[in-house]
């Protein structure tokens, strides 16, 4: 575990989700203080779509205090703040064609970080992804010139061309992404065009220029010895004739520990069984 201790220059973390996500927010977030040395400013993007689904309740200011309580127990200097997406969304993306897609709406939020108070640079993690190493040296990548840095894609480099990344660690140079006007032009398209994976195609097909980062900083299959960040995304395993599709996130504890054999990641979930003993309400339904 990261040592307590002042650093002179927090890393900035974005996530974007409801409610419902937030125990593997909890769980990545954790796993990001737990093994690196610095604090971290950490913004919760999110918003009221109750309209659209139900289920689409945002992030809750008590889960928002939690966060930053568990967090400051490893860097008290780390920061948490909510960021309300719903009138960028509304006057955007509302009503779009991937509105309703296999993908929620909250993964669509990112494409409006150019029309938030937002960091010229930031670390944009997806939900479903846990640390095992010290994210400084991804943090310090450079991207001057880039819109942003990202992993190639697991399945898209064979399926869709070379240059696809996946979209679930992104390195974002949001100043760049103005100038060009990346993001734009990325919601112009997921708005009006119906599309499988809308958001990270549409990052990929309109970038000018993207930074290819190393595996490491985003594994998306089996947790290696140098992986940085583990991505619990969807694969493919193949089962004699035919390829299954798999969708293992962390919050499976069975899953992970029997059907993908990880394990490297129990010291966050000691914290976290922890932190759901004394808290479950506000972890499992805000």
């Amino acid at each position: 575990m990261a040592q307590n201790g002042h650093t002179a220059e927090r890393i900035a973390l974005c996530y974007c989700g409801n409610a419902k996500i937030f125990p593997q927010l909890l769980l990545s977030a954790l796993s990001i203080a737990m093994h690196t040395p610095r604090a971290l400013e950490v913004r919760m993007v999110t918003l009221d779509l109750t309209e659209v689904d139900a289920r689409f309740a945002p992030l809750t200011e008590a889960q928002r205090a939690l966060l930053e309580r568990a967090l400051q127990a490893c860097h008290p200097d780390t920061v948490v703040a909510i960021v309300d997406a719903g009138d960028a969304y509304r006057k955007y993306l509302a009503g779009g064609k991937n509105e309703r897609g296999f993908y929620t709406p909250y993964a669509m939020l990112r494409l409006l970080f150019d029309c938030m108070p937002m960091p010229d640079k930031l670390l944009y993690l997806d939900t479903d992804t846990m640390c095992r190493r010290d994210v400084s040296p991804l943090w310090e990548t450079d991207i001057t010139g880039y819109e942003f840095g990202a992993v190639r894609d697991q399945e898209g480099k064979f399926w869709i061309r070379r240059d696809y990344c996946n979209s679930g660690v992104l390195l974002l140079n949001v100043a760049r992404c103005r100038e060009t006007g990346l993001l734009a032009r990325a919601r112009a398209r997921v708005k009006n065009r119906r599309m499988m994976m809308p958001d990270q195609s549409a990052l990929n097909f309109l970038a000018e220029k993207k930074l290819f980062l190393p595996r490491p900083f985003n594994e998306q299959r089996a947790v290696r010895e140098d992986t940085v960040i583990k991505h619990f995304c969807r694969g493919f395993k193949w089962y004699g004739p035919f390829f299954r599709i798999y969708n293992i996130k962390q919050t499976d504890r069975k899953g992970v520990h029997e059907k993908l054999r990880i394990h490297c990641f129990d010291d966050v979930f000691a914290v976290y069984d922890g932190l759901l003993e004394q808290h479950r309400d506000v972890i499992e339904k805000g």
